[in-house]
């Protein structure tokens, strides 16, 4: 027997609908840190919204449709995340800090037939148009458009609203991910998948978010969805705060105080950042603010750091492309709440437990299950709503196992269900037979007063088939080699210790943000060939 309850579709623009209706006059404030300020009523966003949803018939763009975008945090952009899907076409967000071959590759992919384009990277999509025979129209996020482009407002201002009717099953986002280990990989998001990923990260256990937060995404909106804090705003008609192309730390840092941020967002060093910047300025924040980093594991010297120095909470999680992008946010609970500081970091630097209808297990090799005991490593598998059951267009991959997720991270679970990460599988070193966590080292490195920031990488050995090698930025200052090692060999096995310190002036970043460890493996490939100095 059947239930006796309405059929209503989870859409997209059911989010935005409800933002216009009952929170109109919330504002999206996009704070260019170039172009300065300019704020939107929620209802003014939806209207735009659907007059863009009218005007993407007249390019062509059908039910189904891949349509690109090549943009920063701004309104128009916000105003693409909605009008798209509402059209019935597929938005994809493409990440502006690939190379253009890697544009290329994507947008050829995904066969996208249109795409939209801030005015200052319009440039890159000409240099690739030439190759991409399924692209057919181009236009720019402004009201002037160059040669073979036409201007969105133009497109906006002759086009009526449209909301043509959507099915909660239809395709609404696409998302390629980082490609850190090879081709990027398409996730193809539902309707369904991005309405009921938006109520979880709402709730208490998630972000807990509401129509009185300010939001500010550090996170780009060309990245997993913008960790869907777009939609949530939307949803909850919270106050959205968009910070523009390239924001600096310390407009970043301005943000916070000038827009009285509530939540952010954004990868660790991000935050690594923007700490150097609040202590400097000491800026009045709001009461209450929240962090949340994501992305990567955020270093206990960090969490400790925001706590004791600026009064404020830092929450961590963890999620993927593939995830819509959140999978688990970190909370203490209930009876942890008399616990001291020190007792409940280990809990705070997990990656937390899974959000309602997301199932998490740790396996071991050939898919055992490992014993929640907090120590037992073994592959993070997960599936659930709004989990990829397969990648666009990618034929058979070994990405799944009996309808779970396998996310290629290393971790444990305790007996309370708190997952910790380990490391990525292909970040392990393994030397002489036995697995070093990189993570491990590079937390307990940043331990260290002097070190700003630090990557653990495996470099070849002729002896223990790989061995760790630390990269190092220094704060202010200077420090030895051994100044550094000799902490560790407090805390981990001896042959966990790094064979060698290399200081650099800055660690090489990914698209996304996070450390970029390929690529330091190959610069250290060729050190590991001459002598130790």
């Amino acid at each position: 027997m059947k239930g006796g309850m309405m059929r209503s579709p989870l859409t997209v623009p059911a989010l935005l609908e409800r933002a216009a209706s009952l929170f109109g006059d919330k504002e999206v404030v996009t704070a260019d840190e170039e172009r300065g300020v300019v704020r939107h009523p929620w209802r003014d966003v939806a209207a735009r919204a659907w007059r863009l949803a009218g005007a993407l018939p007249t390019l062509g763009v059908a039910d189904g449709s891949r349509v690109a975008s090549l943009a920063w945090n701004r309104h128009r952009h916000l105003e693409l995340y909605f009008g798209v899907p509402a059209a019935g076409a597929v938005l994809l967000t493409v990440n502006v800090r690939l190379s253009p071959e890697q544009i290329a590759r994507v947008l050829g992919h995904a066969e996208a037939e249109v795409v939209f384009a801030d005015p200052e990277l319009v440039d890159v999509i000409d240099a690739v148009a030439p190759g991409l025979p399924r692209l057919r129209r181009r236009v720019v996020l402004g009201a002037e458009a160059p040669p073979g482009w036409d201007a969105y407002e133009s497109l906006l201002a002759a086009a009526g609203a449209r909301r043509p009717d959507l099915d909660e099953d239809d395709a609404a986002a696409l998302c390629y991910t980082s490609g850190t280990t090879g081709e990027p990989k398409g996730v193809l998001y539902s309707h369904r998948a991005l309405a009921l990923h938006t109520l979880a990260i709402c709730l208490p256990d998630g972000f807990g978010l509401g129509e009185r937060d300010v939001i500010l995404p550090a996170v780009p909106m060309f990245h997993a969805n913008a960790w869907g804090l777009v939609h949530a705003a939307a949803m909850t008609g919270a106050t959205l705060v968009l910070p523009g192309a390239r924001p600096s730390a310390e407009h970043l840092a301005g943000l916070l105080s000038t827009e009285r941020v509530t939540f952010a967002a954004g990868v660790p060093t991000v935050w690594m950042g923007v700490l150097d910047v609040l202590r400097r300025t000491r800026p009045r924040l709001a009461p209450g603010l929240r962090v949340h980093s994501g992305g990567a594991p955020t270093a206990p010297a960090l969490l400790e750091a925001y706590r004791k120095e600026l009064g404020i909470e830092i929450l961590t999680g963890w999620g993927m492309t593939e995830l819509t992008p959140v999978g688990m946010v970190t909370h203490p609970r209930a009876a942890m709440e008399e616990w001291s500081a020190e007792a409940l970091l280990p809990v705070r630097t997990s990656q937390g437990t899974p959000l309602p209808f997301v199932e998490a297990r740790v396996v071991g090799p050939g898919g055992t299950p490992a014993p929640h005991d907090g120590s037992t490593p073994g592959e993070l598998e997960v599936r659930g709503p709004w989990v990829c059951a397969e990648y666009f267009r990618a034929g058979e991959t070994d990405s799944h196992r009996d309808g779970w997720l396998r996310t290629g991270d290393v971790a444990t679970v305790d007996p309370d269900g708190y997952v910790r990460l380990v490391d990525r599988t292909k970040d392990l070193i393994r030397s002489g037979g036995e697995w070093i966590s990189s993570v491990q080292l590079e937390h307990a490195l940043m331990d260290h007063p002097s070190v700003a920031e630090a990557a653990v990488v495996a470099v070849p050995d002729p002896r223990w088939q790989e061995r760790p090698w630390a990269c190092v930025v220094l704060r202010d200052g200077a420090a030895r080699p051994d100044d550094l090692l000799e902490p560790l060999a407090r805390r981990f096995p001896r042959w966990w210790i790094p064979d060698r310190v290399v200081f650099l002036e800055a660690i090489p970043r990914t698209s996304t943000g996070k450390f970029d460890k390929r690529s330091l493996r190959g610069r250290l490939r060729g050190m590991a060939e001459q002598p130790v100095p």
